[in-house]
């Protein structure tokens, strides 16, 4: 017999999901999400190629918040579009992999190098819990003035502080503070940077 996880919450999986708890994703609102970022990021992608002058309003329909003069080089991947928020004048390079099933906020005059990983969803360590298809998140954030090497991944609940670079394939599991040099897997702090 399945275990009930949600007796007496009366809220939809999508509104566990957005609150931060845990949910299944077979709400219908997540697959109509889901689908409208996945329909909005491949129109993003036509009309940057084509250059129409029609991309930045595609974006900012897609993304919660979208700073002056970002530039975001397709293609590029997200869950819902609709829980990113990027700073002004951010450059993200080619194959950004933006999963937000939380907040990603991303500072301003970042730089985000290719085949980058945002990654906000968390499942459960208990085997019978993630057979039972629970999911969360947890939010990451990155001050302004980061640079993100190619290949970074940076992992649910990470706060990443201004300035800060973070070597090409890094792992980033733990929070990083302000204005240092960190690289490797897990991302370590190698030194200040003034």
């Amino acid at each position: 017999m399945a275990t009930d996880y949600f007796a007496g919450d009366e809220r939809t999986n999508y509104e566990r999901m957005l609150a931060g708890d845990f949910y299944i994703a077979d709400d219908p609102t997540i697959a109509e999400v889901v689908q409208r970022a996945m329909r909005l990021v491949r129109e993003y992608d036509r009309a940057f190629v084509s250059g129409d002058g029609t991309a930045r309003q595609i974006l900012e329909q897609l993304v919660g918040t979208l700073g002056a003069e970002v530039w975001l080089k397709p293609p590029f991947f997200v869950d819902l579009g609709q829980n990113i928020h990027i700073g002004a004048r951010t450059f993200i390079n080619s194959n950004l992999t933006a999963l937000d099933v939380a907040a990603i906020t991303i500072g301003e005059d970042c730089q985000i190098g290719p085949n980058v990983q945002l990654l906000t969803p968390t499942h459960p360590l208990d085997a019978q819990r993630r057979r039972d298809k629970l999911e969360a998140a947890q939010p990451i954030t990155i001050g302004d003035n980061v640079w993100l090497g190619g290949g970074v991944i940076v992992c649910p609940g990470v706060t990443i502080g201004d300035h800060t670079v973070v070597g090409a394939g890094s792992v980033v599991t733990r929070d990083l503070p302000a204005s240092v040099l960190a690289v490797g897997n897990p991302a370590r702090v190698l030194r200040e940077l003034s």
